[in-house]
């Protein structure tokens, strides 16, 4: 029977939710841009988001097995410009499994042709670069990748919104492991006697699929056995 990667982390999450306070609160809402809250499972609380494509950035850090949790509008940054001395709030921080944390900035590609955002958006890196602190900018390029994004979206949606136990879906995996690889339907049938189901198993980096063809219940889902998660990669040249 294959042996299982016991490199993953048990994931600590306050049954209650996370409690974040935004740095930056929207009062009114201008400029046509749709604004919400995503139900998120990873942090037990209610994210929200300022436009479209920040909610898709949501469902990837949602997904990713390599992404321990991240919060919205984390913290007020001053950098200088000049003469000048400028606020500027990230969109999102992640936590990454490794230890790390990533200050995110989503934008739309016709965004960050303008002159004057390129000169903030590097103002910025350059100094958080000081301070030692990762910085990464997202745009539909990175985020909405087809069919990867459908994918997840769908994976997400049919996951249960509780977070399976360690110790469960270890026991579940090593249970079944001789069975692997088989469809998610097959799955789902095989893994309701342990009381867990493929779709959580796949958020939380156990099972792992095909992204790169249309996800449905005939897609073969295999053990993931390694913890790089390179199946599933937003940022690349960051390593998650």
């Amino acid at each position: 029977m294959p042996a299982i990667s016991l490199k993953r982390q048990l994931l600590s999450r306050s049954p209650g939710g996370l409690i974040h306070q935004r740095s930056r609160e929207v009062i009114h809402s201008t400029g046509g841009i749709m604004r919400g809250k995503f139900p998120s499972r990873k942090t037990g609380r209610l994210v929200h988001y300022e436009g479209l494509l920040e909610r898709d950035a949501i469902y990837l850090f949602e997904t990713s097995p390599l992404i321990e949790s991240f919060a919205e509008q984390p913290e007020r940054i001053h950098f200088p410009d000049g003469n000048k001395l400028r606020r500027y709030t990230p969109d999102f921080v992640l936590d990454l499994h490794d230890g790390r944390r990533v200050l995110v900035e989503i934008k739309p590609t016709r965004s960050l042709q303008r002159p004057e955002v390129r000169h903030k958006l590097d103002c910025v890196e350059a100094e958080l670069k000081r301070t030692g602190q990762a910085f990464l900018v997202l745009s539909e390029a990175d985020l909405r990748q087809q069919p990867r994004l459908d994918n997840l979206k769908w994976i997400y949606q049919h996951a249960a919104k509780r977070v399976e136990s360690f110790m469960q879906s270890r026991t579940a995996m090593e249970s079944l492991a001789g069975g692997f690889p088989m469809t998610l339907d097959a799955a789902s049938h095989a893994l309701t006697m342990h009381g867990v189901e493929p779709f959580g198993l796949l958020l939380d980096g156990w099972l792992q699929c095909d992204l790169s063809e249309p996800v449905n219940f005939d897609t073969p889902v295999t053990l993931s056995m390694e913890s790089d998660h390179e199946w599933f990669l937003i940022a690349p040249k960051y390593g998650f």
